[in-house]
């Protein structure tokens, strides 16, 4: 693999804090009362105010700072759903955060109005007053499925990438997961067909394993499938049959086509791996005579 795909890309550390006791948050009638007062006064700098104010609570270092600056944000501006999805990271458990997540949601989508649904639809995520909503919807799914409520979840991400199939947040590979937990192998597929031209490791290593369980490990599409899956990372295989040792990532970033990166998806596509008969040692086989980087021999 080149050097130019050793890139390392940051993700976030998630870490939930109890949420400090304050003033109650508000409720949906309050986010409406404060949409029709604005409609009337075209009031609306105070959601920019309340954005402002969120811009500076990302840049806190300090949990009580960041909290303190989104509960401001909401009290200038109800419909403020990135000072919702800020209160709801630092939830004291899933189920406060799923209500937090939800409250976003409701906020951001009365702030938006059902024209801008419309209007911006296939491409949610290019257009700024778009992105609360969509930071709303991913955390509320992945609190739902924290909660063991992955139906719901499932329905979430579809929602988010049907809004927006460039997907820039990476629900894909969220959802891939889901799927293939749930053995939904030909939701799982349409996804995979989606996205013909995805050259990551989750996708190149999931494609090779559907294409086993389909009957197809011999053919010249599955082997190049694993050819193009080694290339990006070479660490699956060995992590994959437990010949080598998953290695977590502790400073907050990934390594793409690292052994961390391998190991996360191990940990999310493993256990499907594991469960078609066969499949680790056909992956093994075919890999084991694949020239090896220096720093995969490490």
């Amino acid at each position: 693999m080149p050097v130019a795909k050793k890139t390392r890309r940051k993700t976030p550390v998630k870490s939930r804090a109890k949420a400090e006791v304050a003033s109650p948050l508000p409720d949906r009638r309050a986010m409406e009362s404060f949409l029709a007062a604005i409609t009337k006064s075209r009031a609306d700098d105070a959601s920019e105010k309340a954005q402002d104010l969120v811009y500076t609570a990302w840049e806190a270092t300090s949990p009580r700072k960041r909290i303190a600056l989104a509960r401001k944000a909401l009290s200038v501006s109800p419909l403020c759903a990135d000072a919702l999805n800020i209160l709801a990271e630092a939830a004291g458990s899933a189920a406060e955060a799923r209500d937090l997540y939800a409250r976003a949601v409701d906020a951001a989508t009365l702030a938006l109005g059902p024209e801008a649904f419309q209007e911006y639809a296939g491409h949610f995520w290019g257009f700024l007053e778009t992105r609360p909503y969509m930071r709303a919807k991913a955390g509320l799914a992945r609190a739902l499925h924290e909660l063991g409520e992955e139906d719901a979840a499932i329905e979430h991400y579809r929602d988010m990438l049907k809004l927006n199939p460039n997907d820039n947040q990476g629900i894909r590979y969220v959802l891939a997961a889901c799927l293939l937990r749930r053995e939904a192998e030909l939701a799982l597929n349409e996804l995979l067909g989606q996205y013909p031209d995805e050259a990551s490791t989750v996708w190149l290593y999931t494609k090779a394993l559907m294409a086993f369980r389909d009957g197809h490990a011999d053919s010249a599409q599955a082997i190049a499938l694993v050819n193009s899956a080694w290339e990006e990372n070479e660490h699956v295989p060995a992590i994959l049959a437990g010949t080598k040792r998953p290695v977590v990532a502790h400073d907050g970033y990934i390594m793409v086509g690292g052994p961390d990166e391998a190991s996360l998806y191990v940990a999310d596509f493993g256990l499907a791996w594991h469960r078609t008969e066969g499949a680790v040692a056909w992956l093994t086989k075919l890999t084991a005579t694949l020239p090896r980087s220096t720093s995969a021999l490490n």
